[in-house]
């Protein structure tokens, strides 16, 4: 198992994993899957991690800019 978690991920698995990752709700149930799960190669566990904190930046700063500007047309 150990050396299946460090080999390379593959062009076929790369592009499974992009056609899962256009299907809304499937894509962030398998990031979650893909970054905690033992049996993930490194890699892409850490790529799927990465993609989570990446969504998570970019909610918060929706939800900034979201409640910023609902205070400023208030404002008008």
């Amino acid at each position: 198992m150990q050396d299946y978690q460090h080999a390379p991920v593959t062009v076929g698995n790369w592009m499974l994993t992009i056609l899962i990752m256009m299907i809304p709700l499937v894509n962030i149930i398998m990031l979650f899957i893909w970054a905690f799960s033992s049996t993930t190669p490194a890699s892409k566990s850490n790529w799927a991690k990465a993609t989570l904190i990446w969504m998570l930046i970019v909610i918060i700063a929706s939800v900034l800019f979201g409640v910023l500007g609902g205070i400023g047309l208030t404002m008008l």
